[in-house]
């Protein structure tokens, strides 16, 4: 898959976000690299055959103080070879990217890991709120 068409199918992840979240999420950059490098899977404590599909970096908004400003954005990094190589056709890497992002905005608004896997369940279950079930 071309770089071009993956960083589609990211901006069409975003879409899974509900409005009323996406609404709070500023300051934040969406990247798309090839691999984690061998040092970022050392420092997060990752061994082969486990990789990384995706990483936020940044102060989560639960951690910001009264004081927090003038600062480059949060990102969240999508990584395109591990997402391609653990799926099957196109449809599987949409389904991947969008539990990937989902993850890391997570992170992003200080949720915990089981808060997060509670989220993913609902993604892999069909109940995530659609981008036109979201008006406010």
């Amino acid at each position: 898959m071309t770089r071009q068409r993956f960083e589609r199918l990211v901006q069409e992840a975003v879409t899974l976000i509900p409005k009323r979240f996406r609404r709070e999420i500023t300051n934040l950059a969406l990247v798309v690299e090839t691999a984690p490098g061998p040092e970022l899977l050392d420092e997060m404590e990752i061994e082969p055959p486990d990789t990384l599909y995706g990483l936020y970096q940044g102060t989560p908004l639960t951690e910001r103080t009264w004081d927090y400003g003038n600062t480059l954005p949060d990102r969240i990094i999508i990584f395109q070879q591990p997402i391609e190589e653990d799926c099957e056709g196109e449809n599987e890497i949409r389904a991947m990217i969008g539990e990937t992002l989902i993850h890391e905005v997570g992170h992003y608004f200080g949720l915990s890991e089981e808060e997060i896997e509670d989220i993913e369940e609902r993604y892999w279950r069909g109940e995530t709120i659609g981008p036109d079930e979201d008006e406010e």
